[in-house]
């Protein structure tokens, strides 16, 4: 079956990736992708301000002034822009959300972008790593433009429910989908906690059927991994799709499941990743590195934050990391830490290069604000903005190669993916060198001490 799918509808569509690595173009590739955002609960910034448009505009204008990170930053110009702003009249929320917007391009930013309450919603969500609904994917059938699960989460009420990839979801609550959008579907299918959504599905085995389903808090998977058989070694596959709030955790599961299963070494797809949380690819980091810096964030002030691990690695087995020009923010952080370290090969295509980060802050009409508030250097302390990370094998794929993964992301990690090829010729010569040189067995999760 032939689809494209867009997750659980887009938010802030910053650059419009499209990634052959992904089933889904996730929430977070719309605006992650551009965006290393530092988890913070933000209290509305009060503005003293009768005009509730107003109100907005002044709250987005004291935060770029007190947390812009540009030491450049015209402060003179920025405070002649606000006089600007609140002389004019608006006539209600969309018209001032047009001003701001129009406003931050002044910056020259592009990752410091504001967020209608649509959008902030989606984007807390995503960073949250949870949503609230029956737990499916969307996407749209290319052949019949039908709108279709692609998948149901497991252990999700739509996997209880039994749903499975390709249904056609007919119509959601009585409503026919089949002038709908997938933002539109999405929006229909996700509500509160404990209510119920109704779907009429169609299924090739069988007529068309009803299901009523209880939605509920949903934890969206940021990890999948499989062990793979490869001649005569195991090898523990690992996609990390964004660095979600509860990636850690996940990814934690992985490497101490792969490695109860007597994985010889790990390949760690970091293709397609755009990002996420800041601290959530310290902390994987930290799963991978007995020793050594991992990032260094530098604000405004000069102000200089490091993190280094923290001696609680999980495993030192072989290491090999997959990376592509989709790779983003949180990706390079991770990517670069285990390369400079030593700890890791990196093979694929130069990374995406995105060296700022973002916070994100609620304004009061439940509206938000990404700001760029810093920007972060690997260990060697090389700005990678624009530049990136190079591998260190570059395997660049074909357009044919890329649109093959593309149409069948079954060949993902197999045989038929270049980069996830050269990866297992790169761990096949360290086990023989480790089995040459008569290394002490590598350490395992048993072995370690715990996170």
């Amino acid at each position: 079956m032939n689809y494209s799918s867009r997750g659980f509808g887009l938010i802030l569509d910053l650059l419009k990736f499209k990634s052959y690595r992904s089933r889904t173009t996730k929430l977070a590739a719309a605006f992650a992708t551009t965006s290393l955002l530092v988890s913070q609960a933000s209290s509305p910034v009060v503005a003293a301000l009768e005009d509730s448009p107003k109100t907005v505009i002044d709250e987005v204008w004291q935060i770029v002034n007190s947390e812009f990170v540009d030491r450049e930053f015209n402060h003179v110009d920025w405070k002649i822009k606000r006089q600007e702003l609140l002389q004019r009249k608006y006539t209600d929320q969309k018209s001032a959300y047009k001003a701001i917007r129009q406003s931050l391009k002044d910056l020259g930013d592009p990752y410091t972008r504001f967020l209608d309450p649509e959008e902030y919603e989606e984007l807390t969500s995503q960073t949250s790593g949870e949503l609230s609904g029956i737990g499916i994917r969307l996407g749209i059938d290319q052949k019949t433009s039908k709108i279709i699960v692609v998948e149901p989460i497991p252990n999700s009420p739509a996997s209880e429910a039994g749903l499975k990839a390709g249904d056609h979801i007919v119509s959601i609550n009585g409503k026919s989908t089949k002038l709908m959008t997938l933002e539109q579907a999405s929006a229909e299918i996700k509500g509160e906690v404990g209510t119920e959504v109704k779907l009429k599905i169609s299924r090739l085995e069988k007529p068309g059927f009803d299901v009523t389903i209880a939605r509920a808090q949903i934890e969206l998977p940021s990890v999948s991994y499989t062990l793979n058989q490869e001649q005569d070694s195991k090898v523990g596959y690992i996609k990390l799709d964004e660095f979600s709030s509860h990636a850690a955790e996940q990814m934690q599961t992985a490497i101490q499941d792969l490695s109860a299963k007597q994985a010889s070494g790990f390949i760690l797809d970091l293709r397609g990743n755009p990002g996420g949380l800041l601290f959530s690819s310290v902390e994987i980091a930290r799963m991978w590195m007995t020793k050594g810096a991992i990032v260094s964030t530098i604000d405004r002030k000069g102000g200089n934050q490091k993190f280094s691990a923290n001696g609680k690695a999980l495993t030192n087995l072989p290491l090999v990391v997959l990376v592509d020009g989709y790779s983003a923010s949180a990706s390079e952080i991770l990517a670069g830490a285990l390369k400079e370290n030593h700890r890791a090969k990196v093979v694929g295509s130069r990374t995406y290069g995105k060296g700022t980060v973002q916070s994100v802050h609620a304004l009061s009409d439940g509206s938000g604000l990404a700001v760029t508030i810093a920007r972060y250097y690997p260990p060697s302390g090389i700005d990678i903005n624009k530049k990136g990370i190079a591998p260190d094998i570059k395997v660049d794929l074909s357009r044919e190669q890329q649109t093959n993964l593309s149409i069948n992301p079954d060949l993902i990690a197999t045989k038929a993916d270049p980069q996830y090829a050269r990866a297992i010729a790169i761990l096949k010569n360290e086990f023989i060198s480790n089995t040459d040189h008569n290394s002490p067995a590598p350490l395992t999760t048993q072995q370690l001490p715990q996170s």
